[in-house]
């Protein structure tokens, strides 16, 4: 078990205390915002090194935040229904949904079409009409993971009985669909498009490239597959790494080049609690785990820690600055902690 490295990679910055849970934190694309939400209802602003509250407290649990491809507006989403968007610090819109809980939400990469969850439907919202464009409906459960492809195409759901996919340029086209005879629990894209990847109820991750029907599937884990993260560059052969965490552990797979023999699995273990979220760095191999033990792990090439973040509380979530020079995570005491790039460290590579 490692807890120290002799340097250290990234330093404190700043750090805040919401009153409940924090739920969810995420980067604006452009500048340095951060957007925080609690299970208190409070939506939270950081910029110039200080918190704004957008919202306080409500009693009702905020559940995501995210903001749009330009950085112009922030949604959130929670227990009471509604979904309520931002420009600055201005609410433009407050979408009526109660009491259907909206626990999922999702911009296009781009333009301004957002889509978020309501029981067993997704509804597609469009910023620039200000109306709802499209209600799909996933029939099978709510849906529990949703992602949309880069060049903002295809928009994908995971669910009971597997995925469905959208073409987004004609929203009654009947969708394609992944069939599992399990439930997709995570769900995300790779960067280029190229391969979507489920993590599922039954202890096994799905692999699809996109285009090619014949998706890989990998088992052999302790528990469901909570969380699935692509890196954003790729390996010598021309794919990206895909990092998968059930319970407190973690498999990073590297696709072979024998088309036959599919990905190999490396293993990785630090945490001794259950993994909350995981995400690599942009531009790099460099890997956060953030977990219920109080410790946010970084592992340099995906492969062995460099440095151990820690907090007195479990971690809830995390998020890096599209530059990667910021690294901001939530607790479940309702801290917000952000991390800085050392200008001491040697830097993490890739």
């Amino acid at each position: 078990m490692s807890t120290s490295t002799t340097v250290k990679d990234f330093d404190l910055k700043f750090t805040a205390t919401l009153s409940d849970y924090i739920t969810s934190v995420t980067w604006a694309p452009v500048g340095s915002t951060l957007a925080v939400v609690s299970a208190a209802g409070e939506v939270a602003l950081w910029q110039n090194n200080e918190l704004e509250i957008l919202q306080a407290a409500t009693g009702q649990s905020i559940d995501c935040v995210k903001f749009s491809y330009d950085g112009k507006f922030l949604a959130a989403g929670g227990q009471d229904g509604r979904v309520t968007i931002w420009q600055g610090s201005e609410i433009v819109t407050t979408l009526e949904n109660a009491p259907a809980w909206v626990d999922k939400l999702v911009w296009n990469p781009t333009s301004n079409q957002l889509a978020f969850c309501l029981n067993r439907y997704i509804q597609i919202w469009d910023a620039s009409k200000n109306e709802v464009v499209a209600t799909l409906n996933f029939e099978d459960s709510s849906p529990l993971g949703m992602g949309w492809s880069s060049n903002g195409k295809n928009l994908a759901a995971g669910g009971n009985q597997g995925v469905k996919v959208w073409n987004c340029e004609n929203w009654n086209e009947e969708p394609y669909v992944w069939e599992m005879p399990t439930v997709s629990v995570a769900l995300a894209w790779s960067k280029d498009g190229k391969f979507l990847a489920s993590g599922n109820m039954d202890r096994s991750v799905g692999v699809m490239e996109w285009g090619n029907s014949e998706p890989w599937l990998m088992r052999g884990f302790p528990g469901k597959i909570r969380q699935v993260a692509w890196s954003d560059i790729n390996t010598p052969i021309g794919a990206p790494l895909l990092a998968t965490s059930s319970v407190e552990g973690m498999v990073v797979w590297e696709k072979l080049e024998d088309e036959s023999q599919g990905w190999e699995a490396r293993v990785l273990t630090n945490h001794v609690d259950v993994i909350q979220d995981i995400e690599f760095a942009p531009k790099s191999f460099l890997l956060a785990s953030a977990a219920s033990d109080g410790w946010l792990c970084l592992w340099k090439g995906a492969k062995q820690v460099s440095q151990v973040l820690t907090t007195e509380a479990g971690f809830s979530c995390l998020a890096w600055h599209s530059e990667g020079k910021l690294l901001a995570a939530g607790a479940d005491n309702g801290k917000v902690i952000i991390w800085a790039k050392s200008s001491r460290g040697q830097g993490f590579g890739k």
